[in-house]
């Protein structure tokens, strides 16, 4: 796809987002969900107007918009007309995807969240540490991890939800062992930076903290590296793919 200015080159032909209007977009939309692009559908204007949220009216307006400007061919009957969804209008309908579909990649991949340092209860050193979980650590996240993990409080209620996100991602899976002594859980990762260093996000499977705390570890200290204490706030971008 080879985007210039507001005209986009789709499979060699040229279509240009200002050649139509959203609501004609919408309907066109419309009658792609029913079927049109991949053969002529059989509607009247009742049914397209309830499809659309519209008077039947503004329905037939659109209808007649829609096969002046080459986006749809139709044929009509007493009982209703078939609809099909032309080259050109299929051409527009590809323009805003590519354009929905960039837009959306760029913004699911990565978030940031921005959370408080405190001080936590240890148990990020022990188990960073422990050979089961650190050589995946090496080998799925690509550095040998501080023993230790940056803890960080989740005030905002939009940080809070995008934690929530997390958990429902797939991320890198560091899976659990056993001792023979003790069973570990697995942990869900997300390659993560915090300003600069590269670092993961971990999400513990069995873990004493709630939904509002971020645990980051990094190959380094990140507290000493950072400069970091109690109540400093720190951003976090965590990426998703």
């Amino acid at each position: 796809m080879e985007y210039r200015s507001d005209t986009n080159v789709v499979n060699g032909g040229t279509a240009d987002l200002s050649e139509i209007d959203p609501d004609l977009w919408f309907a066109l939309l419309h009658l792609a969900k029913l079927g049109a692009l991949r053969k002529g559908i059989f509607i009247n204007t009742f049914e397209l107007a309830k499809e659309l949220g519209t008077s039947q009216q503004t329905a037939s307006r659109r209808v007649l918009e829609l096969e002046t400007k080459g986006y749809i061919r139709r044929s009509v009957s007493r009982k209703g007309q078939t609809i099909v969804v032309t080259e050109k209008g299929a051409q527009q309908l590809m323009v805003v995807y590519a354009i929905l579909h960039a837009s959306l990649s760029e913004a699911l991949r990565s978030i940031v969240m921005t959370g408080e340092v405190f001080t936590g209860l240890g148990e990020g050193a022990y188990y960073v540490s422990l050979n089961g979980y650190r050589m995946q650590i090496i080998e799925k996240l690509g550095f040998d991890p501080y023993p230790g993990t940056l803890n960080l409080k989740l005030t905002n209620s939009s940080d809070i939800y995008f934690r929530d996100v997390l958990s429902h991602r797939a991320g890198i899976l560091i899976k659990g062992f056993s001792d023979g002594k003790r069973t570990y859980g697995s942990v869900k990762a997300f390659k993560a930076k915090v300003r600069g260093i590269d670092a993961a996000v971990l999400l513990i499977e069995r873990t004493h903290y709630g939904r509002d705390t971020l645990e980051v570890i990094a190959p380094v200290n990140l507290r000493q590296a950072l400069n970091l204490k109690d109540g400093d706030r720190v951003s976090v971008e965590v990426y998703l793919t």
